[in-house]
Formats: structure tokens, C-alpha cells, sequence
């Protein structure tokens, strides 16, 4: 905890809050090196992290590595398909950690059997508006189980979310079929952006219903073909606006965590993290 009182020029609050990230940005090196990246992490700026497994450590263990370089673990990562059978592992898991957020990041079928290669990302783009519905059912009954514990329940978009059937979005669906007192979204701009939708737009449309926030820029436009996956690049390389979402946010006021999420890197990866720090420190409140 040494570091954040001789540190306080590298402290980021965008909308009065800790600058956080989502793990998942560094998950070539946390199996090589876990405590040594969490250091790194640290040292750039970021204060809160999201996690996206846990390379088979422990909760008590994790809680060591994130104390001693000064971070708070307050989110993590499942996919239903993992969730479904191990809620109950997973809530005690997340309890003894200290998070305060459980996140469905990947839907799931329905029928997996009738569908081929159910896993992968190209499969999700074909989920119908039962799928959905499914899930949505799924969610809440999960959420209800994290909330009894203690903790708040969260669903995590990517671009397949914002297809539609009839006429239907599915992620207006997935809202309006959730209860908003069990389960949370946690609103990936990028992704969002990427499926054609404007982030600023779904803010004020779902203002009580968005808790946290990915920030991410994609390369698009110039002969880039956005879908299926553009490339990922540093915050304010892109095309997505964040000062009017960050705007938008504030508007809302709803926000509990936003976690910077980076996939792709042009240059080394930490100091690609670090100029996704420098971008959030612009809208320190």
C-alpha cells in the first residue's frame, strides 16, 4: 500500500473513481510472471482490476498478490457455459477474494448440442431470441444466488448482444427480461461501438441499469473491416469518442468501476497500458 501514498501523480479518477483494468489485457504475462505484472500494473497507475481467471491459484493467494502491489481485485470474469455448473464454488470463491462483482462475460445456448462448434465466437453470432431469453432466465437465477451472498451480478457484451430477430435487439431483450435488482450490465464500449451502436446513446438510454464500464478503441474505417474483430489499439488511437461518453457517464451517475481493456498491442504492452492510463488521467474529476 506503500506505493499509492508515494505515488499520487500516477492516480487516475476518472468520474471521481480508482483507474481500473480488466486483466484479460495481460494474459500472456500474469502465467509467466503474476506477482512481477501485478507490480507493473501498479506502477503505471491502475488501482481496481477485473479478472479473467485466475491461473489456478487460490482466492487467498490472489488476495496476497493484489495486496502487495497495492491493487483491489473487484471483479471477475465467468462464462455462463463455466458458471452454470459451479455457482455455488464460484460464489465462495469470489466471497473469499473480497469481490464485490461477478460478471457474465460469454452467453450461452440454449440446445449446445444443436448448434456446431457452440464455443466458438462465430457460433454466438447465430443465437436466437429464445437463446436469449434462455439466458436471460439463466442470469437472473444466478444473480439471485451472488446477491443473497452479498455480492452484485453483472452481464458483460460483446457485439453479438446487438443483433436482432423481428425486429428484436437482443440486448433490449436481455435488458427488459432481467431484473434490474439482480443483475447489473457492464457496458463494453468497444464492443459496442464495434456492432454499430454509440455507447453515449445506450448511457442515457440504460442509465440505471450500466454499473461499470470497458474502455477500449478499435482501429475502424480506411479499408479496416470492422466485423468480425478489428484491431484493438491504445485509447484515443481509435474512433470512439470517450470524453463524450465519459460525459455521457457522468450524466448517468451510475458508474461504479470503469476498466481499461486492451487486446491488441503495436508496441510493447505495458507501454500500451500506460498510454490507456495517461488517456483516463485527462478526465480526472
Amino acid at each position: 500500500m506503500a506505493l499509492c501514498s508515494r505515488m499520487p501523480e500516477l492516480m487516475a479518477y476518472p468520474l471521481g473513481l480508482p483507474l481500473g483494468i480488466q486483466l484479460y489485457s495481460v494474459r500472456d504475462f500474469l502465467p509467466k510472471d503474476y506477482d512481477g505484472t501485478l507490480r507493473q500494473l501498479s506502477a503505471i497507475g491502475y488501482r481496481e482490476v477485473e479478472a479473467a481467471g485466475f491461473f489456478g491459484r487460490g482466492a487467498h493467494e490472489v488476495k496476497e498478490s493484489m495486496d502487495r502491489a497495492g491493487l483491489r481485485c473487484v471483479s471477475a470474469h465467468y462464462s455462463l457455459k463455466d458458471l452454470l455448473p459451479k455457482v455455488d464454488e464460484t460464489i465462495e470463491y469470489g466471497k473469499n477474494l473480497g469481490l464485490q462483482y461477478i460478471v457474465c462475460a460469454l452467453p450461452w445456448f440454449k440446445d449446445p448440442s444443436s448448434v456446431k462448434d457452440a464455443g466458438s465466437q462465430a457460433a454466438r453470432d447465430y443465437m436466437t431470441l429464445d437463446d436469449w431469453r434462455w439466458n436471460a432466465d439463466q442470469l437472473n437465477r444466478i444473480g439471485e444466488r451472488v446477491h443473497r451472498a452479498g455480492m452484485r451480478f453483472a452481464y458483460h457484451n460483446h457485439t453479438p448482444e446487438f443483433r436482432s430477430e423481428n425486429g428484436v435487439m437482443f440486448y433490449d431483450e436481455l435488458l427488459r427480461q432481467t431484473d434490474s435488482a439482480k443483475v447489473a450490465m457492464e457496458l463494453d464500449c468497444g464492443w459496442a461501438a464495434v456492432a454499430g451502436q454509440k455507447p453515449v446513446e445506450l448511457l442515457t438510454r440504460y442509465a440505471g441499469r450500466i454499473t461499470m464500464l470497458h474502455v477500449k478503441d478499435f482501429k475502424m474505417g480506411h479499408g479496416v473491416s470492422p466485423l468480425p474483430a478489428p484491431p484493438s489499439t491504445e485509447l484515443g488511437h481509435g474512433v470512439i469518442d470517450y470524453r463524450a461518453v465519459v460525459e455521457a457517464a457522468k450524466r448517468a451517475n451510475n458508474i461504479e468501476h470503469i476498466f481499461v481493456e486492451q487486446e491488441d498491442f503495436d508496441m510493447p504492452a505495458m507501454e500500451a497500458l500506460k498510454v490507456d492510463a495517461d488517456y483516463m488521467r485527462a478526465f480526472k474529476d
